[in-house]
């Protein structure tokens, strides 16, 4: 599934609920501004729980229509597997239904990616529980499997930097092996340029060449941007 990211249009008439769906919370933010809101999710997390916890999070507040972050591959605003660190049951979930408004559904580091967009031939990685990547050309986005790619010893570049990665093999190895991993998809995917986003960025005191650190609340701004710049499915 690509998308067409328009530059930012000048004022919309619709308030959008941005959801960013993770492992350890889902957080919400409206385009309407105000605080981040979040709350605790985990490997036993469903759908309809997610939903609920959305609810009771958003109490108070008016919006329009939903953009929503999952983390896993979406078809058509859909999840099309369940993902690997929640509960069971995402796969075809119809999310418009339960929320009663327009809801647009995409990977979580493609609506990141959206948000940290800032034209050309973009490449986005995401440092977190496993590996998540989109690329960004010339404002057509798509969602990337990247993870699973073969590395070394029969494992893949997710077993070397994600946190099982990390956590095995020390933050010295782990940061190496961050940088040989991007300068592969550097030289396979030839972007511009790189932004390095997730929770795990922090831990990276340098950068590799010609990248960028990303901020996992730029997610939002690209849940605003699927409304707000009238994102094209293509």
């Amino acid at each position: 599934m690509a998308k067409a990211v328009k530059q930012p249009a000048s004022g919309t008439d619709k308030v959008a609920l941005a959801i960013d769906i993770g492992g350890s919370h889902v957080k919400i933010l409206t385009s309407a501004g105000g605080a981040e809101r979040r709350a605790d999710s985990g490997p036993g997390l469903t759908p309809q729980q997610m939903i609920e916890t959305v609810r009771k999070l958003a109490e108070g507040l008016s919006y329009d229509v939903v953009s929503m972050g999952y983390p896993g591959p979406v078809r058509h605003d859909k999840p099309t597997r369940d993902p690997m660190n929640l509960g069971k049951g995402w796969a075809g979930f119809d999310f418009a239904a339960q929320f009663g408004k327009p809801v647009k559904v995409v990977n979580d580091a493609l609506m990141q990616a959206i948000g940290s967009y800032e034209g050309g031939r973009m490449l986005f990685l995401g440092l977190g529980t496993g590996l998540g990547a989109a690329m960004i050309l010339d404002n057509v986005a798509q969602p990337m499997e990247l993870a699973h790619l073969p590395y070394r010893k029969g494992g893949s570049f997710e077993d070397y930097v994600g946190e099982r990665g990390l956590q095995k093999r020390g933050k010295k190895k782990w940061r190496g092996y961050v940088f040989d991993i991007v300068d592969r998809l550097r030289v396979a995917m030839q972007p511009d340029y790189i932004v390095i986003g997730g929770g795990n960025v922090d831990k990276l005191d340098q950068l590799p060449a010609n990248s960028r650190r990303g901020d996992n609340t730029r997610a939002f701004e690209g849940g605003f941007r699927l409304w707000r710049d009238k994102a094209l499915i293509v």
